[in-house]
């Protein structure tokens, strides 16, 4: 039901990608090609017969393929095609792209430690921080708000993901490990007035045909 005081409402589905296998792996894959596994194409093929039942009035999507490959799969289940948004790719790693989480431990020991206290103070070297991450991914934010008053998906990646809560929210990049994206998950916020308001969060009821993952949150 739209209750906004002037009768619009945009309603903005956020959406990890499905699965890989560097998930799987805890590898770091930023900028990285990888594709989906057959886990992560199951659950990109579940998001969509899920929101099947809803009206995109547009899909917007990072250009790398896991994300473009899930984005694809949902608007087989729509009327509308999947527009590339540079600003929703993943976190540039950098130097830790492509490698093992445990890799990354014995070259970087306090640097990853700062990463998962610290995130927000954090620039990968040679790749970006959480606040170039934020300024990217809201200019997408508000260039959809401006355009759509309906069901409006963006599919992006954990990081992306999880800064634009955070963001969203009024919260800073400190409260980035107190938020969970599980991957296929969805977080819905309804945007009116010029306010963001959080309905749904980690939503992952579509994918309960699959096992738990159990994925840590990398």
């Amino acid at each position: 039901m739209d209750n906004s005081p002037n009768g619009t409402m945009a309603r903005i589905i956020l959406a990890r990608h499905g699965q890989t296998a560097w998930n799987v792996d805890k590898i770091f894959r930023g900028r990285s090609e990888v594709g989906l596994d057959d886990v992560g194409t199951k659950q990109a093929e579940l998001l969509g017969r899920y929101l099947g039942s809803f009206k995109l009035e547009a899909i917007y999507s990072s250009p790398l393929k896991r994300a473009l490959h899930t984005a694809n799969i949902i608007a087989g289940y729509q009327k509308v095609g999947v527009q590339v948004a540079q600003g929703l790719t993943d976190l540039d790693f950098g130097e830790w792209q492509s490698l093992p989480e445990q890799e990354v431990r014995r070259q970087y020991p306090a640097l990853l430690d700062e990463w998962h206290n610290n995130p927000g103070k954090v620039r990968i070297p040679g790749g970006e921080s959480l606040e170039d991450v934020r300024a990217r991914a809201i200019e997408v934010m508000n260039d959809v708000v401006s355009r759509y008053e309906g069901n409006v998906l963006l599919v992006s990646h954990r990081v992306v993901v999880k800064v634009l809560i955070c963001s969203l929210l009024g919260l800073d990049n400190s409260g980035f490990w107190s938020i969970s994206q599980d991957v296929g998950a969805i977080t819905v916020f309804d945007h009116s007035a010029g306010r963001f308001v959080l309905t749904r969060h980690n939503d992952t009821c579509h994918l309960r045909a699959l096992q738990e993952s159990g994925l840590d949150d990398i």
